[in-house]
């Protein structure tokens, strides 16, 4: 009954009409888990007073430092231009540091201020976990109406997230939900409705994916339990609701660079699914207490800011009398390579070599008004800032280049100078077009969409719960690369992000204060270099069009969306677990929340020993388990 004002819906269609009409009604509920974002580098700051002016140098572990700028100004009572935040790389953010580290810079700023000394705070792991909010979870409710062939008419859902004690980016994260519920099917009919729930634990904030894996977990978990109403493959309804070039959404967007169908044909033959699922029946039948599972799952991610403003970036390009090229842009750098990708635009647009280019730091002074590195665009906004400048200084340059033909690039940037040619510009973008409003299901919520589809087959230990991951196919499509190697570590990191987090990610809390039990790494269990699949197999989509994508030579953003993909290794467990059930001759629906841990899946066989260790929970009036998932 606590919720925050806002709500967010998607009505498309007639959805009682829908399921009037439909073979199958079907009614049930979906639950996913909190996740910590566990980067190496917990949050910290470092602030410096200049002495004079009420200056102040904070060099702080953020996404976001123009935020960091703001908060710093206001808590010191100066102007913005008098605090420089500079970031020259982080240990990692996955969203964790995108508004809840800015807090830390201002109490390393106040503290300097003073006392007029430098001072640094950096926040241990348990405090990190305790203070910094986690990914939001989040419990739905659905109600789906299907054909006889699993063909989906209409569908009604109802989600709700836990936003902790105060708003942070709770609402955003919830549009992005809800607008993912379709995930990459059709649905003729929806009516999605989601809100934040007000709660006594600590705030929950951006987290990579950023709601969308939460909305499509519901309905994949929809989809398998119409699969099994059905008696059919859930590989075989997710393939007949598949969205085709053309549809639209059912926030009114159509799918002009729709890749999936292919993907999914293609990852299907050339991971030779058909056989591997002959081979994991033909195994399940010969092994009593070992099972495994195979799944197939897609994935489509929105790209762009949910706030309009936010889908700008700018970019500061010096070029230096002896040929190097200083490129400064509003992007942080935490392991994903973006600057490494800002330098190959900077380096491809002034037709230079690579080793020319250099990026020193991220600073307000220099890239002012930026927006956080996040949503997956900043690819996008900081690259197309970064090439209309060069393009500027390109264009400049030209002449000179033309007259000296065959010169060194130093001797044409020293001649240039001579003749009094500006060497530096400065460059900005703007996504255009974007703008959605909710409630008239109006404009245009994503820029484009990033795609995918992953197969992942699993060994699961019926007796203890354990399993292993023995084999995962992806394909995703970004476009036309920028660099090949980050995607594919990107997409990597992030398929064993989501694994984790629908497998072994389990958070607790003491039900009377809302304090975190499960921290640190003796309490929480990010997976190991055990739990990555034993064959692992990425490969980009080649030959797509690209010609519909207005983006930085043609490419996409591909941090966040390959996320979802890890869910494949939950629903093969899923798959694994239905076997030991077939077995055991149980025939009743299977409810399986996220994360799957161990005693979730030995729970879910529901063999004699399971049901044998089953304990009622019964409590005496006034008391509350000693820990409670939210």
């Amino acid at each position: 009954s606590s919720f925050y004002d806002e709500t967010r819906q998607l009505i498309n269609g007639d959805v009682d009409a829908a399921l009037a009409a439909a073979h199958l009604v079907l009614e049930g509920e979906s639950y996913c888990g909190a996740q910590e974002h566990f980067y190496l580098e917990t949050m910290g700051a470092v602030a410096v007073p200049k002495g004079e002016d009420g200056e102040m140098d904070v060099f702080a572990s953020t996404q976001n430092p123009t935020e960091a700028q703001m908060v710093v100004a206001e808590v010191l009572g100066v102007p913005a231009s008098r605090v420089v935040c500079r970031v020259k790389r982080m240990g990692g953010g996955f969203g964790g540091k995108e508004s809840r580290s800015v807090l830390i810079a201002a109490f390393a700023a106040l503290g300097a201020h003073h006392t007029g000394r430098s001072v640094r705070i950096a926040l241990d792991r348990d405090e990190d976990m305790q203070v910094s909010g986690q990914r939001h979870p989040f419990y739905g409710t659905w109600t789906v109406g299907v054909t006889k062939e699993g063909r989906i008419l209409g569908l009604r859902a109802r989600i709700y997230s836990n936003g902790g004690f105060s708003h942070d980016l709770s609402i955003g994260v919830l549009e992005r939900a809800v607008s993912h519920l379709d995930n990459c099917y059709r649905m003729p009919a929806t009516d999605f409705v989601g809100r934040v729930c007000r709660t006594n634990t600590q705030s929950n904030t951006a987290f990579r994916s950023f709601g969308g894996c939460q909305g499509m977990f519901l309905s994949e978990s929809m989809l398998c339990e119409v699969a099994d109403r059905l008696g059919l493959t859930v590989e075989a309804v997710r393939e007949i609701n598949l969205y085709q070039p053309g549809d639209v959404t059912p926030f009114s967007q159509p799918l002009d660079d729709w890749n999936v169908p292919l993907m999914w044909d293609q990852l299907k033959a050339k991971a030779q699914y058909d056989e591997r699922r002959r081979a994991v029946d033909e195994f399940n039948k010969h092994s009593t207490h070992r099972k495994r599972g195979l799944a197939m799952l897609p994935t489509k991610f929105g790209i762009s800011f949910g706030v309009k403003h936010l889908n700008q970036g700018m970019a500061l390009v010096h070029v230096y009398m002896d040929g190097s090229v200083l490129v400064a842009h509003g992007g942080t750098e935490m392991g994903q390579g973006l600057h490494t990708k800002m330098a190959m635009v900077a380096a491809e647009t002034l037709e230079l070599p690579l080793e020319s280019i250099f990026i020193s730091e991220t600073a307000t002074n220099t890239a002012a008004n930026t927006s956080p590195t996040a949503a997956s665009a900043s690819s996008d906004l900081n690259g197309f800032a970064v090439y209309n400048a060069c393009k500027e200084l390109a264009d400049r340059l030209r002449p000179y280049r033309e007259r000296m033909a065959g010169e060194s690039f130093a001797k044409i940037a020293k001649t240039a100078y001579l003749d009094r040619c500006n060497l530096t510009a400065a460059g900005h973008y703007c996504t255009p077009d974007i703008g959605f409003n909710w409630a008239k299901n109006e404009g245009l919520l994503y820029f484009y969409f990033t795609q995918g589809v992953a197969i992942a087959e699993v060994e699961l230990d019926t007796l203890t719960g354990a399993h292993s991951t023995l084999r995962v196919d992806i394909i995703m499509d970004v476009g036309r690369s920028l660099n090949k190697a980050i995607d594919i570590g990107q997409i990597e990191g992030a398929f064993a992000q989501g694994q984790g987090w629908t497998t072994t990610e389990e958070f607790l809390y003491f039900p009377s204060t809302g304090r975190l039990f499960t921290t640190g790494p003796g309490n929480y269990k990010i997976p190991s270099a055990a739990d990555i699949p034993r064959d692992f197999r990425v490969e980009l989509l080649e030959g797509a069009d690209t010609s519909v994508l207005k983006t930085i030579f043609s490419s996409k953003g591909v941090g966040e969306p390959p996320l979802f993909l890890g869910a494949s290794v939950f629903f093969a467990l899923r798959d694994a677990v239905l076997a030991k059930r077939r077995q055991e001759g149980v025939s009743a629906p299977l409810y399986m929340e996220s994360p799957a841990t161990p005693e979730i899946l030995r729970m879910a066989c529901e063999d004699q020993l399971a049901q044998m260790a089953r304990i009622p929970q019964t409590l005496k009036d006034g008391k509350t388990p000693f820990v409670i998932r939210i």
